[in-house]
């Protein structure tokens, strides 16, 4: 099967599966999963660790595996469902290259504006539809600011975020993110939602603020 058809089928599967986690496993336990470069940056993720104590899940692959998921519960309030699923997907790829280990504990800095650039590379690798591919690496590139802007870190862009994304898909991606992993409480889920509320309001706020 070529890249462009190995391609579309995966975006078959993003789009119509209630658990596409199930048929990207199964080529990865079976060893079918292409290694082909772009395909690399993805199937790489499978040997990528991540901090125990946010990420009790394991590898940034399991965790993608459970944020497409969630995202895939999520899609039908996404205004556009295609680069919504293709950015659960993609939206940690760059912790391959960002992901080392400090005083014990594994951190991924910049993952966020590493893996927007490398989603980039993916996606024109199969397509040149320039609003879908800046649609998506935007939405990586800013998926990590609920927490930034939530919390008031340093890391935020808030000019930047506002004038390329859609506040809500960045709020619907950055649920699916952070539902997504090991096991999880109803008290953890909720003040998940009640955090992405939060984003939403104070991200507003800016944009109004900015407009007047």
């Amino acid at each position: 099967m070529s890249l462009k058809r190995i391609f579309a089928e995966f975006e078959k599967v993003l789009l119509s599966m209630e658990k596409p986690s199930i048929y990207f496993n199964e080529l990865i336990d079976n060893d079918e999963f292409p290694k082909k470069y772009p395909f690399n940056m993805i199937s790489d993720l499978k040997n990528v660790p991540q901090s125990k104590e946010h990420h009790p899940e394991g590898t940034v692959w399991n965790h993608t595996m459970l944020v497409i998921d969630k995202a895939a519960v999520l899609k039908e309030k996404s205004k556009n469902i295609r680069a919504f699923m293709w950015s659960a997907l993609l939206h940690d790829i760059g912790k391959k290259p960002t992901t080392v280990l400090r005083k014990g504990r594994y951190t991924a800095y910049e993952h966020d504006i590493v893996g927007a650039k490398m989603a980039e590379e993916f996606l024109r690798s199969f397509i040149n539809d320039e609003k879908f591919i800046n649609t998506v690496k935007n939405l990586i590139r800013y998926h990590m600011h609920i927490l930034f802007i939530v919390k008031d870190m340093p890391f935020k862009d808030e000019k930047g975020m506002i004038n390329n994304v859609d506040l809500d898909e960045l709020a619907l991606l950055g649920l699916s993110d952070r539902l997504g992993r090991g096991f999880i409480s109803e008290e953890a889920i909720e003040k998940e939602y009640k955090n992405v509320k939060i984003f939403l309001e104070k991200s507003n706020k800016i944009k109004n603020n900015k407009n007047e």
